[in-house]
């Protein structure tokens, strides 16, 4: 399927995919589960108009900052937050439910030590909602860039009743299922490099079947986040490449 940004008969399709996304996607069976398709890395897809308070942070220490997230896996006290092998489906990480829950196993010397990995950066944020969503995402086509954004929300639907979610705000994260063998695990995972049909099939695999009662979705809101925090946020969520969730 492809997206323009151009189409005028894009929303209406938008729509009517998110509010059938179980549908599709049990059409399209998930026995396989979900896969992660491309590198989750966000560092390029942030235009001018997501600068916070209007300066371009892109030129500021990114690398260094990812450097240190790396760092601060390899360094937490608390092991077995990617599983490998036998160990897939297993653990305390087996099952995304909310970042507050997600953190709650790491204790006060990681907390102290590091203390950016426990708190959402500024300008980001995280919901809990059902399907349908009521969230028309479209594709960024800017120069290269990837990922999607909220073009619109359905009036009536689940995201503009909650209030949280608003037009121009950045998928930037979202939970999925991934399926391997007779084993699965629920994850929250970059989405800033998703075309619009991953992120329709990752919000589709979060089906009953496999516990889910909700989709979780992280957004960047354009002029109140900056780029190399939110980076270094999102390589903390990045599957490493020994694992089901890494090509």
């Amino acid at each position: 399927m492809t997206v323009s940004t151009g189409n005028a008969s894009f929303g209406k399709l938008a729509i009517f995919l998110v509010q059938v996304v179980g549908l599709l996607v049990s059409q399209n069976s998930v026995t396989s589960g979900f896969v992660v398709k491309g590198p989750s890395s966000s560092s390029s897809y942030y235009n001018s108009q997501h600068r916070v308070g209007g300066e371009d942070t892109s030129k500021s220490s990114s690398s260094s900052i990812i450097g240190r997230s790396r760092v601060v896996c390899e360094s937490l006290s608390v092991p077995g937050m990617w599983t490998r092998g036998n160990g897939f489906g297993k653990g305390t990480f087996k099952f995304y439910t909310s970042f507050e829950g997600w953190m709650k196993p790491f204790g006060d010397e990681d907390r102290e030590a590091f203390p950016e990995v426990f708190q959402l950066p500024e300008g980001v944020y995280e919901v809990s909602t059902v399907k349908p969503l009521g969230i028309v995402f479209e594709e960024i086509e800017d120069g290269g860039k990837s990922g999607v954004y909220v073009v619109d929300v359905v009036e009536g639907g689940n995201a503009q009743f909650q209030g949280k979610v608003q037009k121009g705000d950045l998928l930037i994260a979202l939970t999925a299922i991934k399926v391997s063998g007779a084993k699965w695990e629920r994850r929250l995972i970059p989405a800033v490099t998703f075309d619009f049909d991953t992120v329709v099939g990752a919000i589709g695999s979060n089906d009953v079947k496999w516990g889910c009662s909700d989709v979780i979705l992280q957004f960047a809101r354009p002029g109140q986040f900056d780029q190399p925090k939110v980076d270094a946020f999102l390589e903390f969520f990045e599957p490493p490449s020994d694992t089901p969730w890494k090509l």
